[in-house]
């Protein structure tokens, strides 16, 4: 593009939106792509604009709106819908319930391309319909193209964004612990659990109280397993004291143990397992206290059948300390990214 003196601009087409704002009104008063006339000259004087902005043939230059237009064309999603441009901008919104992942590195290596710039959703975010997951734009009016072919060729390499959909489960839920089994005192796991896992598709088949012993949990877990469940959900007996079974149990069960433990309060000994492709948890009893722990985290990533792995759960140390906020504003915190 090039800077030219209105008067000198008559015939020329114009490569950017001019602003007017009267009596509470704000828009375009010129759209880009207008061909200047006669007419004009007075009134972009009386807007304050002594020059404008026109395109240069073949200058290998792309208006913002363009860039922004094949920003969103080289990073598709399925699930979500992008709007604009509007403002230089297009926005990407969900459509669906579901995870959004990022892949930070390929983002990190796209926003350092120039003018590019993107921003996102963190990694692993729990999604709702209407959500906007990212924004993406140039910094300039106008921009290399060949800015524009760089970040479109990495991104043919893998994904940017996905938006993973939750599928339902049909969890087994066994709660362990003499003083529960016993009837000395009233379990208040199984609430929590069910309204947690409410808010996810899929059913709880059934809730089983457990004595601290390792066989019967191990009888309880199979007997979930032959009804179909293709989730395990344990609590109690998750500390490291000499009685607490539970996760001698899992590894009986010969579930694969990713961890038992992870960098993040509360819900420090959180077990996470796997027996082939279910998943097992071993929830500590400060889920049944507090609103919000790692089994919250660790809920949406289940649900849309992602892996846990090691090196995610120990992500978790940066953030991972909940500030016990007087109210739960969860997941819009620093609590739980990975």
């Amino acid at each position: 593009m090039k800077k030219v003196a209105v008067e000198k601009a008559v015939g020329m087409t114009l490569c950017h939106d001019i602003t007017e704002m009267r009596d509470g009104f704000k828009g375009a008063a010129f759209r880009r792509g207008h061909v200047i006339g006669e007419a004009d000259v007075e009134k972009l004087k009386d807007l304050g604009k002594r020059t404008v902005f026109i395109w240069e043939e073949n200058a290998g230059e792309l208006h913002e709106e363009d860039c922004a237009l094949r920003m969103a064309a080289m990073a598709p999603v399925a699930g979500a819908h992008y709007t604009g441009p509007s403002e230089g901008k297009v926005l990407l919104t969900a459509d669906i319930e579901g995870m959004l992942r990022v892949d930070a590195d390929l983002l990190r290596q796209v926003n350092g391309i120039g003018d590019l710039t993107i921003s996102t959703l963190p990694d692993h975010y729990p999604v709702k319909p209407g959500m906007r997951l990212a924004s993406m734009r140039v910094v300039p009016l106008v921009t290399q193209e060949s800015q524009i072919i760089r970040a479109e060729a990495l991104c043919r390499e893998r994904p940017l964004l996905r938006l993973l959909p939750y599928k339902p489960r049909r969890a087994g839920v066994i709660v362990t612990g003499s003083e529960v089994y016993t009837g000395r005192i009233q379990d208040k796991f199984e609430p929590v659990v069910r309204r947690k896992l409410a808010a996810y598709p899929g059913e709880v088949l059934g809730v089983t109280l457990c004595d601290d012993d390792v066989d019967m949990i191990v009888d309880a877990a199979r007997a979930f397993l032959d009804q179909g469940a293709d989730f395990l959900i344990f609590t109690g007996g998750m500390s490291v004291d000499p009685d607490d079974v539970t996760p001698t149990a899992v590894r009986r069960l010969g579930a694969r143990v990713v961890s038992h433990g992870v960098p993040a309060q509360p819900g420090n000994m959180t077990l996470v397992a796997y027996l082939g492709d279910i998943p097992a948890l071993g929830v500590p009893g400060a889920a049944i206290a507090l609103p919000t722990t790692i089994f919250d985290v660790l809920l949406p990533a289940i649900h849309a059948g992602e892996e846990i792995t090691k090196d995610d759960l120990i992500r978790l140390g940066d953030g991972g300390l909940c500030q016990m906020c007087g109210a739960c504003h969860y997941p819009n915190c620093t609590f739980g990214r990975y």
